[in-house]
């Protein structure tokens, strides 16, 4: 009867919220290191942030792209990334440094791209509206892969649990078996819906563990195939899926599918909403519905590699979702029972004794005094978990974690050597621009205190046939103007648009920085510098007083905090004695005032309301407490 659970008895799926991973960023695409130690995270600026996963923390930050990152994949040792943007970039990166070693361009956005599980040379990639391409780094060359049918290009792709084949799926429902070294077709098979009707696929996922492998296809369904059945049925077979999952009630679209990592369990992402479906594999029934915050759609679903934990992305933010852990303190105490009140507790005779003092223990002599055990301290056990079913050891070269350098307060000045000398710095500037550049790089290297990064080499994909307008998923949403999300990338500058900032407060006549003269008094978040620059602009010396006007104007009533200016506020040039002290005391109006640049962003708003008086030297305002009396 044990025979019928391999597992443990215990749930292996997550039951409910365990907290978010804020990247700042807004996320687009996650995914698990082999191990699960690490996070990787692609953002909507083009950044990749990487968690370590047991701390919750960000270990590392790599600026990749200028546009958002849709697709990750880790290596098999986990050093190397490679990262797809929608500016149709793919990237090869170095973990530990954070450095990009190739590049390549496509003509075509990339909707998948996957590392080969056992060559760390190869990498899979699934441009748009173009059949899979194979690319080897380390000569940079590329390989188109053979599909079905020229006419229909929407073709996904992905590899074995090994790596030993590559299986494709089109929008016609038509599924092709390669082999990785030599391209050549292996077994075929068609997905249909009962009635000879075809249908589209949408992705195609491998179990890290066993030989099942599951397609997500337009009809709502996923289909749970035995990877070693397919190949026995080999060309146009009619293989029967081990599994259908589907729900059947709301009929939902499914976003993002995935084994868990005993390959026991399923998940499966809503297309409609951020709910996740979980259904056992071997059973196919539905064991737990998590739902998210409502309102929000979802993005992407991960599972960890060895625990039972799901990341998903929804609204730019990751999801933890794992089981309740319940405290079991019987499992430390077999004995120990937990009191609904206090009892006084009596100790037994001899309940502490180990053994009997008194009884005299006869001396060890002979061999039996050298048998003593010995325990191993320098070798390493495997982790099961860790190891695939062909291998007995695990790779002592992985990354299964970043290290973090501490923060110095006080770093000293080039700690890495002395800057280039000055000889080298001349002897550049005269030999032209063949060494400007190296000094350039020598003199930023030395004032970062870093070696120079290498630049990383661009090679272009030339794919024939392939339409170069396409625009990513990302990018362009269908549907109404409300499902568009917010534009994608890095923000530009802010030139011109200064007027509309919000925190830019309007001004009125009686706040401090109004424009006094049109001809340059400058607003209050330009400052005292950009007042002169007008007065200078238009003709006049910036100390001259404004000339009188004719009749000349009844002084304008003093402002309510104009009793209690601290001494910063005032030019360097006028004392305070110039400026008007009492409520009843008029303001001379042969004294400009000249503007000053708000401090806090709120204070403009508190200064109109008369509560508070802005300082243009000093951090801290200076309460009216007058004000605050009426």
């Amino acid at each position: 009867m044990l025979s019928f659970f391999p597992e443990s008895f215990g749930q292996n799926y997550p039951e409910e919220a365990d907290g978010t991973l804020d990247c700042i960023s807004m996320a687009l695409t996650c995914t698990f290191n082999r191990w699960g130690t690490l996070l990787a995270v692609g953002c909507n600026d083009g950044r990749i942030v990487i968690w370590d996963f047991l701390t919750r923390g960000i270990a590392k930050i790599i600026s990749a792209h200028i546009h958002p990152v849709c697709s990750l994949s880790w290596s098999r040792d986990g050093h190397k990334l490679v990262s797809a943007s929608t500016d149709n970039i793919v990237s090869l990166w170095d973990v530990l440094t954070g450095d990009c070693d190739q590049r390549f361009r496509f003509p075509s956005p990339i909707l998948k791209l996957q590392f080969h599980p056992r060559d760390q040379d190869k990498v899979l990639v699934c441009p748009m509206k173009s059949a899979p391409v194979l690319l080897t780094l380390s000569d940079s060359k590329h390989v188109v892969l053979p599909v079905d049918e020229d006419s229909d290009l929407n073709v996904v792709a992905a590899f074995d649990r090994r790596g030993e084949y590559i299986y494709t799926g089109n929008a016609k429902g038509k599924i092709l078996v390669l082999n990785t070294d030599t391209q050549d077709l292996v077994a075929s098979f068609r997905v249909t819906t009962g009635t000879s009707n075809t249908t589209a696929i949408k992705s195609i996922e491998f179990a890290r563990k066993g030989s099942c492998f599951l397609i997500n296809t337009a009809d709502r369904i996923i289909r749970v195939y035995d990877g070693r059945e397919i190949l026995t049925c080999g060309r146009d077979g009619e293989p029967e899926p081990m599994q259908k999952l589907q729900d059947l009630v709301n009929r939902t679209p499914w976003k993002r599918c995935c084994f868990s990592g005993d390959g026991e369990y399923i998940v499966a992402g809503s297309a409609r909403q951020h709910a996740l479906y979980i259904w056992e594999k071997s059973i196919g029934n539905l064991v737990k519905i998590l739902h998210g915050t409502r309102g929000e759609l979802l993005l992407d679903v991960a599972w960890h590699p060895v625990r039972p934990i799901i990341a998903s992305i929804s609204s730019g933010v990751v999801s933890i979702w794992a089981q309740n852990q319940v405290e079991n303190w019987s499992a430390f105490a077999p004995d120990f029972k937990e009191l609904d009140e206090n009892v006084e507790y009596e100790e037994r005779e001899s309940e502490f004794d180990i053994e009997d003092e008194d009884k005299s223990e006869p001396e060890q002599t002979g061999a039996d005094a050298a048998e003593d055990e010995e325990v191993d301290v320098t070798s390493v056990d495997p982790i099961a978990a860790f190891c695939s079913s062909d291998e007995e050891l695990e790779d002592y070269k992985a990354l299964l974690y970043l290290p973090i350098a501490p923060e110095v307060e006080d770093p000293e000045e080039n700690p890495f050597g002395p800057p280039p000398d000055a000889a080298g710095q001349t002897g550049s500037a005269e030999d032209g621009t063949a060494h400007t550049g190296s000094g350039d790089k020598k003199r930023q290297a030395s004032s970062d205190g870093a070696p120079p990064k290498k630049k990383a080499r661009t090679t272009t994909i030339e794919l024939q046939g392939v339409p170069s307008d396409e625009v990513h998923p990302l990018l362009g949403v269908k549907g109404d103007s409300k499902s568009k999300k917010k534009t994608a990338g890095r923000p530009k500058g802010s030139k011109g648009k200064e007027k509309d900032s919000p925190f830019r407060p309007k001004l009125f006549k009686g706040d401090r920085g109004y424009p006094v003269d049109g001809a340059g008094m400058g607003v209050g978040m330009k400052g005292r510098a950009q007042a002169e620059t007008g007065l200078a602009a238009a003709g006049k010396d910036p100390d001259d007083p404004p000339p009188q006007q004719q009749p000349p104007a009844p002084p304008p009533p003093p402002h309510p905090f104009s009793q209690a200016l601290p001494a910063c506020c005032f030019p360097s040039d006028k004392t305070p004695a110039h400026f008007p002290q009492t409520a009843n005391e008029p303001a001379p109006p042969q004294l400009p005032l000249r503007p000053r640049a708000f401090v806090t962003p709120g204070a403009p708003l508190l200064g109109r309301l008369g509560l508070i008086t802005l300082c243009c030297g000093n951090t801290k305002p200076v309460i009216n407490q007058e004000a605050f009396k009426e």
